[in-house]
């Protein structure tokens, strides 16, 4: 019987699919669709999180059992216990996603799974990933082949004989080795042993393609002393798994051409975003865009507002035809009305003959997701002044009606209404939702930000620097503060901070790439001087008495 044959059976199918080596942006469209649609997901545990965000939210997710490590080499999961949990779950009807680090036919330890499951009829298909041995060297900027075209040689150090380092040892092949940071050496000595020089150029990585990448230029006889002197060994996670390439394409001058990724402006920076998710979204994917690890933490909680008539008329009014304009300032405001809208069973197509502004494009956006496209959007800076930059007149000849509706929270400033009134129109301010300090953040959280864990804050109104530090405290001395006008910098001066850097304009991008641009000048600062490229927060002392002030 082919076991990838369609089967009639009451059995489920099983997609053994590879996760890649870390960075979540690897995994491939099919990996996406395949998780997507699994009953049940069965993963390594080092690439759990990166494929349980794509999988529903009903998906099971049973755990490994237990496996007598001491039988397994280092490294390699144990496969019996995955097999039984894969097969259980197909034998039920299931499908099952059976995801594993890196790709299937290369890294993973599933070849028994899948002879399981052709033993027993069971459909199953194989979705490749992107091999650690290929990724990671990628992303350490040391490519495996050129236009010389040199063979490319893989060799597991785990589970390798006398017989492979003899192979690879005697070919002047770019050799690819999959090892654990506290046998690298030893790896470099059996190819030493084998027949390579001895000052043959290797680059270490470990943690490849994430924010914790770090890679090392040394040579098969040097690299003992250069992980020990850059005080990587000995260490207790020496078990980690890095990958090891070794040949001329591994040699320091050609990787400070191509080292692409930990070159980024922010690269493993722990950037903590005051802000609610949603709001943080767009922000925290620029900052990724950088190199940079965000970590929201909402200062502000919405609620209703206390007397909800005033609103409740005022979306009354919109049907009755009471309002020429209505002006949205922030995506709270959207939900709030949109959410009053469901209450009475309307719709988008109650804005109808109505005119809609937006103060910016979240704002815009979340109004077109309600199925309204607004009519003004600031063409410049997007804030209530910008707004009024573009907001027309009253006109009693082209307007037939003199009215603007402004849904805002109840902490508003009145820039926008007093502007509104300059150009003639008149305004119902109505308090559509309250703004209140959140709860605190976890324990951990709150521990990072008061002991220099974070490298960066951002801070982009005044109040989420009052709310931060009176949920969770004032940010180390050694955290650097980006502030996103002089309004905010002054709260945070007078909460004792120092600020580091300005955006140019109020905006959460400009914030963004000021901040990119401060940890580029302060990157090449470091280099220019001989120094090691270090984070903020490692220059953390030993005490907050020692920290600059």
């Amino acid at each position: 019987m082919n076991p990838t044959a369609p089967n009639h059976s009451a059995s489920g199918q099983v997609t053994f699919l590879g996760a890649g080596p870390g960075d979540p942006g690897l995994l491939t469209l099919r990996a996406v669709e395949a998780l997507a649609s699994a009953d049940v997901l069965i993963a390594d545990p080092q690439v759990l999180d990166v494929v349980r965000v794509h999988a529903r939210a009903q998906v099971d997710t049973p755990l490994q059992a237990s496996a007598d490590e001491a039988s397994i080499p280092a490294g390699v999961p144990a496969i019996r216990d995955t097999a039984n949990l894969v097969m259980t779950a197909a034998r039920a009807g299931k499908r099952v996603v059976r995801a594993v680090s890196g790709d299937p036919g290369l890294d993973g330890y599933v070849a028994e799974e899948m002879l399981a499951c052709a033993a027993e009829g069971i459909v199953f298909e194989v979705v490749p990933g992107i091999a650690a041995a290929v990724g990671v060297p990628a992303y350490a900027g040391v490519p495996l082949r050129d236009a010389q075209g040199t063979d490319v040689r893989f060799i597991d150090a785990r589970t390798a004989d006398a017989r492979c380092w003899s192979e690879v040892g005697a070919s002047d092949a770019t050799t690819v080795v999959s090892t654990t940071l506290d046998t690298v050496a030893a790896a470099a000595g059996e190819l030493v042993s084998a027949g390579r020089k001895p000052d043959t150029p290797l680059t270490v990585t470990v943690a490849g393609t994430t924010t914790r990448q770090r890679t090392w230029t040394a040579t098969l006889g040097s690299v003992a002393q250069v992980l020990k002197a850059a005080k990587v060994l000995p260490s207790p996670d020496g078990g980690q798994p890095v990958i090891a390439v070794v040949g001329e394409r591994s040699a320091a001058a050609q990787r400070d051409r191509l080292s692409w990724f930990e070159s980024k402006p922010l690269f493993g920076w722990r950037v903590l975003v005051p802000r609610t998710k949603e709001q943080a979204a767009s922000l925290s994917d620029q900052l990724v865009s950088y190199g940079a690890v965000s970590h929201e933490v909402p200062t502000i909680a919405v609620e209703p507002p206390r007397t909800p008539q005033q609103m409740e008329r005022a979306v009354k009014g919109l049907v009755t035809g009471r309002y020429e304009w209505i002006a949205f300032t922030s995506v709270n405001a959207v939900k709030a009305v949109r959410e009053k809208f469901e209450e009475y069973g309307l719709d988008a197509r109650a804005f109808a003959g109505i005119k809609v502004a937006a103060v910016g494009e979240q704002t815009a956006k979340a109004l077109v997701a309600f199925g309204v496209k607004p009519d003004l959007v600031p063409s410049g800076e997007q804030s209530a002044a910008g707004l009024l930059e573009d907001w027309p007149p009253y006109d009693p000849v082209f307007d037939p009606i003199d009215r603007v509706f402004l849904p805002r929270a109840d902490i508003a400033t009145e820039t926008l209404v007093a502007g509104l009134i300059e150009l003639g129109w008149e305004v119902d301010d109505v308090t559509a939702y309250r703004t209140v300090r959140a709860s605190p953040p976890p324990a951990e959280t709150r521990e990072a930000i008061k002991g220099g864990g974070f490298d960066a804050v951002l801070f982009t109104s005044s109040s989420t620097v009052r709310n931060l530090v009176g949920i969770a405290g004032k940010p180390h001395n050694v955290t650097v503060i980006a502030c996103i006008g002089p309004a905010t910098a002054k709260t945070a001066e007078e909460h004792g901070l120092r600020v580091d850097v300005m955006s140019p304009e109020p905006s959460v991008h400009k914030l963004a790439e000021a901040l990119a641009d401060f940890g580029a000048a302060r990157r090449d600062a470091a280099i220019e001087a001989g120094d090691p490229v270090t984070r903020p927060s490692e220059r953390r002392p030993g005490s907050r008495r020692r920290a600059r002030s």
